[in-house]
């Protein structure tokens, strides 16, 4: 469950309230941050019902730290957070020493996978997607599931979610081509954000997209899918 003020272009200072299971999380998002939109919170219920005890995590984009709350809370031996902004680590930062999250914390600026450390026994992600920047929109999900190897260690994992406009079929065709035993943890249906509509070209595209939507009393809902897709242990 979530309870904030989104502005538009999701880069406005917010106060985001925050139910996962059993927590209640209050952080501050200042302006520049992105904001957590569905993806992040059903990210973020699925995080809070695993255990991540003596794990070494890895979360690519941590924004606010919304998420390495969670993991911190669940377990978490080690975290390594990125960004591509200093500043907004410090914030991470910041709700991290709120929530009481002691184990060590590496804050890293790095642009998404390229990741100058190795080890992990997970990788956490909401790769972005609708405001990615890229002509090939795919390209962070590609990236992620390509790269992740040489990050994890054997019997290691990914956890990320993306919508179905994403087209899931392929994700789940590129993991297991890539080696990994591949498990939906969670999917559940939004409607569309405002800001898709300010973009002619993305509604276009994912009109394209088999299953990628559906249309309900003239509604567009998208459906959010959160993997779990494991590496072979040896």
């Amino acid at each position: 469950m979530i309870d904030a003020d989104i502005p538009d272009k999701n880069l406005g200072e917010s106060h985001l309230k925050c139910q996962f299971g059993g927590l209640d999380l209050e952080l501050e998002v200042p302006a520049g941050v992105w904001n957590p939109t569905p993806n992040g919170i059903l990210l973020g219920e699925t995080l809070e019902q695993m255990d991540f005890s003596g794990e070494r995590i890895l979360e690519l984009g941590t924004g606010c730290g919304v998420h390495a709350v969670v993991l911190g809370l669940r377990g978490a031996a080690e975290m390594v957070l990125t960004e591509v902004d200093a500043s907004i680590l410090g914030h991470a930062e910041r709700n991290l020493k709120k929530y009481g999250i002691h184990c060590p914390v590496d804050l890293i600026v790095a642009d998404w996978i390229q990741v100058p450390q190795k080890g992990f026994d997970t990788i956490v992600a909401n790769p972005p997607f609708a405001l990615s920047n890229k002509v090939y929109r795919r390209y962070f999900i590609d990236t992620l599931i390509l790269e992740a190897h040489k990050l994890l260690n054997p019997g290691g994992r990914l956890i990320f979610i993306h919508s179905t406009m994403g087209d899931v079929p392929r994700t789940i065709e590129l993991l297991e081509e890539c080696s990994f035993n591949v498990k939906i943890l969670a999917d559940k249906d939004f409607p569309f954000r405002d800001y898709y509509f300010e973009d002619e070209v993305y509604l276009k595209e994912m009109a394209a997209v088999p299953g990628g939507y559906t249309v309900r009393d003239g509604i567009r809902y998208e459906r959010l899918v959160a993997f779990e897709a494991t590496l072979p242990k040896a």
